[in-house]
């Protein structure tokens, strides 16, 4: 059940990230209804339990506003009033204390454009921020925390921009029309002057060279030598080819007695074997 449960709570945070923006690190406010059910449950550090919660580091925030609520509620909420001092506050426009709803309406506006996830056990506020677009709202159950699955308002939003963002508006044509408009004149007159200059230039070509023959000069390739196949072969001397065939036949009738002799010794060593056979 616990790894069923984190699924669907990292299911729900990439559903903000990818939808809405929300980037790490989160930042959870929290108001002072919150603060106390974590510390009498003993869900401390808050910070963990939120990261635990989330799957990434995470920013605890709360009001001024808030701080006062707790003050104002006495003994009863002391060490949640302490709790509240040591987390950040967030930025509210109140000159005089307000109740803890409208403070956290002002600070996250229409659009949550800040990117806070909302931690309160207020059943109203839930309920109020739920109709709001990318307010992720966290709440605590004895012992543990949850996070509530998006609203069919959020969803339905979500694919409202998403279409909106596929299909181009009247002022996006218009603006792509214009654009092509002025590429085409730019091209356009690009064209017309590189067509007079090509003309200028052909007619100062023409002037300058009225009356003379152009030709064309190749090199000559001037032979360097005879060529070698077309040559007839140098005769050698008388002598020299004499001496040639002369040692030649030298050296035929020593390799005819060489064989002779090993035929011979051949001869010899079967002759014996087969005596001694």
């Amino acid at each position: 059940m616990r790894l069923k449960k984190q699924k669907r709570h990292r299911k729900v945070v990439r559903f903000y990230s990818a939808c809405f923006g929300f980037r790490e690190p989160y930042k959870v406010l929290c108001d002072g209804t919150f603060i106390h059910h974590i510390l009498l449950h003993g869900l401390t550090p808050a910070d963990k339990s939120l990261s635990n919660l989330l799957g990434a580091r995470v920013l605890l925030f709360t009001s001024r506003c808030v701080i006062g609520e707790l003050t104002s509620l006495g003994k009863s909420h002391a060490v949640a009033l302490e709790a509240a001092h040591q987390i950040m506050t967030a930025m509210c426009d109140h000159e005089k204390r307000v109740d803890a709803e409208t403070c956290i309406q002002s600070i996250i506006g229409e659009s949550n454009s800040e990117h806070f996830f909302l931690a309160t056990q207020d059943s109203e506020i839930r309920k109020k921020f739920r109709e709001v677009h990318g307010v992720p709202v966290i709440y605590g159950l004895r012992n543990s925390l949850f996070l509530e699955q998006p609203s069919l308002n959020q969803k339905e939003f979500v694919k409202s921009t998403e279409e909106k963002r596929l299909h181009m508006d009247e002022s996006e044509y218009q603006k792509i029309w214009k654009r092509e408009l002025k590429e085409k004149l730019s091209s356009a007159g690009a064209v017309s002057t590189s067509m007079e200059e090509f003309a200028k230039t052909n007619r100062s070509n023409s002037v300058g060279t009225l009356g003379a023959v152009d030709k064309v000069r190749f090199k000559k390739r001037r032979a360097k030598g005879p060529n070698p196949l077309s040559c007839k072969k140098k005769k050698q001397n008388e002598d020299a080819s004499v001496t040639k065939n002369q040692n030649g036949l030298a050296a035929g009738t020593l390799n005819k007695r060489k064989r002779n002799r090993k035929r011979k010794r051949e001869d010899k060593e079967s002759k014996s074997e087969q005596a001694k056979s």
